[in-house]
């Protein structure tokens, strides 16, 4: 395989991730009552699901 069609492959992937993790049976986990340091616990998860995808994001980018 080329490296364009890995990359591809690699942002798909990432894509669906995003999408597994921003959907209802997730969010219905974390959406509780509970505080971690003083902030809700969904938008911990949420905050944290969203820096892991940027992170993933741009390490596949620009890997050369």
């Amino acid at each position: 395989m080329n490296k364009p069609n890995i990359k591809a492959q690699r942002l798909a992937a990432v894509f669906v991730l995003g999408c597994l993790l921003f959907n209802y049976p997730l969010l219905a986990l974390f959406n509780r009552d509970e505080l971690f340091a003083g902030v809700p616990l969904l938008f911990v998860y949420a905050y944290a699901a969203w820096v892991l995808l940027i992170a993933l994001l741009a390490l596949i980018v620009e890997r050369r």
